[in-house]
């Protein structure tokens, strides 16, 4: 097993640090939020650690597991910095704003890639950004304790790391929009009732859960495991018809696979 921390040491001024560590495993990544004294709040450096390090990941890598140290999962934006960091978003031409953002939605896009099933851990809070960040997992194991909220409208903003695509496809255009209109809290038994999350177990199984998942996966033939979730992602996007077609390409690249003629 090997252990790094990106990007976690402080810079010059009273910026904290990203907060950010992953561990290696063989074929299994985890990747910990580790700000606990703040309920692992987030800042663009955590943004920023977390896009390096799906960056880096070597290409064994098949599942990654994101977790928070601690007693909560993330506690969304740190408030602490909040201010400063959206005046300098306001400050500069909107094309650069929305350059600046794209960047930070890095950290979430690639926990969506076809070659890795991604996990979320959560025990505690997963709160705006938070719960963006346990959306961009494919899977979310979660702990009686999780309570989930897009707080963004509270602050008179709208959630911008990825997350209104994935909530609208679990939950629906009507719930999804209560949930980002009204900023109300989603506890566990709720979160697995409407599909948030795939399981709910006590506070001190959750990581043994994920565990057990992730060993459910590596047990999948990976090339199998790829095209399936390419399938299942872009399904939304196709026709009937057109899911059907990609069904059937699939499935003659496994064939052919199979037979050793790719």
């Amino acid at each position: 097993m090997t252990s790094r921390s990106p990007q976690d040491v402080h810079p010059a001024g009273d910026e904290p640090p990203a907060g950010v560590r992953v561990e290696v495993d063989g074929p299994i990544a985890t990747v910990t939020l580790d700000r606990p004294t703040v309920l692992n709040a987030q800042t663009p450096r955590t943004w920023t650690a977390l896009r390096d390090i799906g960056s880096a990941l070597s290409a064994g890598i098949r599942v990654v597991v994101l977790r928070g140290e601690g007693r909560a999962f993330s506690a969304g934006l740190d408030l602490a910095h909040a201010r400063e960091n959206l005046g300098e978003l306001a400050a500069v031409p909107p094309e650069t704003a929305e350059a600046r953002i794209a960047e930070f939605q890095q950290g979430f896009t690639w926990l969506r890639r076809n070659d890795i099933v991604s996990i979320a851990a959560v025990r505690g809070h997963a709160i705006g950004a938070g719960f963006q960040l346990a959306l961009a997992c494919d899977l979310r194991v979660v702990a009686q304790d999780a309570k989930f909220a897009m707080k963004e409208v509270t602050l008179g903003l709208v959630p911008d790391l990825t997350g209104t695509k994935r909530l609208l496809d679990l939950v629906g255009y009507a719930r999804a929009l209560e949930l980002c209109a009204t900023g109300r809290t989603v506890n566990a038994d709720e979160a697995v009732r409407i599909g948030l999350a795939t399981v709910c177990v006590p506070v001190e199984e959750v990581e043994q859960a994920a565990r057990d998942l992730a060993a459910a996966l590596l047990s999948a033939d990976r090339d199998a495991l790829i095209e399936i979730k390419a399938l299942l992602a872009g399904g939304g996007a196709r026709t009937a018809a057109e899911q059907e077609l990609a069904e059937r390409q699939a499935q003659v690249r496994r064939i052919r696979s199979l037979a050793g003629l790719e």
